[in-house]
């Protein structure tokens, strides 16, 4: 494909996040869009936010459950871009105006001491972390009626849209490995899942990230975000909601939500 019409398509999923109207999923009238030009796609439409003056603070990873990545016929999480706009404080308050499909996920997040790329192995990983975290992310996908591919998904960042953190702990002897993560959305959907559900172990979801940006010559630097992924399903929020998350053996975080 050639860099005219990944431009095109990366204006479009640009403009539908930006204004909040949906879009028909990308896959739908272009037929050779693969996953490697849809991280193009992604990387184009980024550009597109940094030149309107947002700033790169993170990354994110999605698809960390085996057990998802086997449905979806693939053998990677996918992983997307997080800027100083998506940052919401904990406490604070999301407005759903300009949103299509908000949902929210319980996620363990990291805040990178040093510099981390190449090909390193979970214990490297966790040896770069500066702070572990409690976190939720607002995932909100802009295709028309909620239909999308993995392709499209990617094009998209990952439906990237706000990431909110606890106070960040040092890492010490904590195993978070298998620890509990629980999610209450409103008093009306709880879910509960394990950090295990993030590729086995969060490093291995860190690990994995700075294998895949290697790919394309990237790395992550000290002080940014890593969203390792999401411990159970996303759940719809609603105007009203008070979104809380408890991560065993770290802060808790919450916010609430608005029209």
């Amino acid at each position: 494909m050639n860099t005219l019409r990944i431009e095109e398509l990366a204006e479009q999923v640009d403009a539908a996040a930006a204004s909040g109207q949906t879009l028909t999923m990308l896959t739908a009238s272009v037929a050779d869009l693969d996953l490697d030009t849809a991280y193009t796609v992604q990387r184009y439409s980024m550009k597109r936010r940094f030149d309107r003056n947002e700033r790169l603070v993170g990354m994110k990873m999605g698809l960390t459950s085996f057990a998802k990545m086997q449905q979806m016929g693939v053998h990677d999480p996918i992983y997307g871009h997080l800027t100083d706009r998506m940052i919401l404080p904990a406490g604070g308050v999301l407005s759903l105006t300009g949103l299509v499909h908000p949902r929210v996920e319980p996620e363990i997040a990291f805040t990178m001491g040093s510099n981390l790329s190449g090909q390193p192995t979970p214990e490297e990983a966790l040896a770069a972390v500066a702070s572990v975290h409690s976190a939720i992310e607002v995932i909100d996908s802009r295709y028309t009626d909620f239909k999308f591919t993995l392709i499209d998904v990617v094009a998209d960042n990952t439906s990237a849209c706000r990431y909110v953190l606890s106070e960040g702990v040092p890492l010490g002897d904590l195993d978070l490995g298998d620890l509990t993560i629980s999610m209450d959305v409103g008093g009306r959907e709880q879910r509960t899942g394990s950090s295990s559900a993030i590729l086995d172990h969060p490093a291995k979801s860190l690990a994995r990230l700075a294998t895949m940006l290697d790919a394309r010559n990237q790395g992550l630097e000290a002080g940014q975000t890593v969203l390792a992924g999401a411990a159970t399903a996303a759940v719809h929020v609603a105007a009203g909601d008070r979104v809380s998350v408890q991560v065993e053996g770290l802060p808790d975080v919450h916010f609430f939500v608005s029209e």
